[in-house]
């Protein structure tokens, strides 16, 4: 296992992290148990999570991702081994049951969310605390063509002074962005800057073959600011797999049992989709693993979060980090990128 330091801190994290998202919904707490001991086998030492978990976010299902890590670290005392992410919940995407829906990133909400947090998963820190999504509106979650809105959100400096305080107190180690932009991130930097606070280091946004937006704009960012991607949906819902090919639908799987996940299910993603598993199966590849090791090895990437819902899956998103694409896969991964560029943003 390959492992990068995280943005300028003195942590090394594995090149791919153990996403969790599917415990407590998809997956039992032995399933999770199982999971994570096979990671920690294969060399990941970070793992990720967040409040909202599992998702879809349901209130019956709420919080059950970081009681079941929590409980991990009770049974196994690892704790000490393991990079550990958590994030907070911001405003809006339906959610009205964490904390009676009146999502903030004030400093009220951030003591809240991590206490809760560090309760649930049993640990006195959480190394790496991100923000989930921006309070402010913006594009993310798929939104295209920015238009902006006039709203009230928390103040940048006021959340960089709530999450300082954090710091200071020994809770969090560093501080993180998900679904962020290039104007929001440099902006958590410049002011962490020019106030002396702990910069972010690291942004967790989407990014796979299907939707390489973060190239334009947040790669440079993350590559002249040492503030790396931790790339989630990786292998968009699993379409990159080829399961769901010619509209298949395998029982239990996630497209299957949800059908609000809609991002990954246009045409235009359908198709584009189809030509990647069939350039995988034309050099013999799975095409799970060369989805996920050309995210891998892109210059702006720290980690690749992956998640998996049997073992199988797993061991199979483990291997990806051995193979090294060929020049010629690459250039035919670009090809398709050309005529269909980012269709499923």
């Amino acid at each position: 296992m390959e492992y990068r330091k995280l943005g300028r801190t003195d942590l090394n994290v594995s090149a791919l992290c153990l996403g969790t998202m599917t415990w407590g919904e998809q997956n039992d707490a032995a399933e999770a148990f199982a999971q994570i001991e096979r990671a920690k086998a294969y060399g990941i030492n970070f793992i990720d999570t967040a409040e909202m978990y599992p998702v879809p976010p349901r209130a019956e299902t709420y919080s059950k991702t970081e009681q079941i890590i929590g409980d991990y670290f009770k049974q196994r005392g690892d704790r000490a081994d393991w990079i550990l992410a958590s994030k907070i919940a911001g405003p809006g995407n339906g959610i009205t049951h964490i904390r009676d829906g009146q999502l903030k990133h004030n400093r009220q909400h951030i003591v809240a969310a991590l206490d809760a947090s560090l309760k649930r998963l049993q640990t006195d820190w959480i190394d790496l605390y991100q923000l989930h999504w921006p309070e402010r509106p913006t594009n993310f979650f798929g939104q295209l063509g920015y238009n902006h809105q006039d709203s009230d959100f928390t103040p940048i400096e006021e959340i960089l002074e709530a999450l300082e305080e954090q710091v200071k107190a020994g809770k969090i180690r560093h501080i993180g962005l998900s679904n962020e932009t290039p104007w929001g991130t440099m902006k958590f930097l410049q002011l962490a800057e020019a106030r002396g606070m702990s910069r972010v280091v690291s942004v967790q946004n989407p990014y796979n073959l299907l939707n390489r937006s973060y190239e334009v704009g947040m790669a440079e960012v993350s590559i002249r600011e040492q503030c790396g991607l931790l790339a989630y949906s990786p292998l968009a819902f699993g379409m990159l797999s080829g399961k769901y090919d010619n509209g298949a639908r395998p029982e239990n799987a996630r497209l299957t049992l949800f059908s609000r996940f809609a991002r990954y299910n246009s045409p235009e993603t359908v198709s584009a989709c189809s030509r990647y598993v069939a350039l995988a199966r034309e050099h013999g590849l799975d095409p799970a693993q060369m989805a996920l090791a050309f995210v891998t090895s892109r210059p702006f990437v720290t980690s690749n979060i992956i998640g998996a819902t049997s073992l199988q899956q797993l061991d199979a998103n483990l291997a990806s980090s051995e193979l090294k694409l060929s020049d010629e896969v690459l250039e035919g991964i670009e090809a398709i990128h050309k005529t269909q560029p980012n269709p499923a943003p």
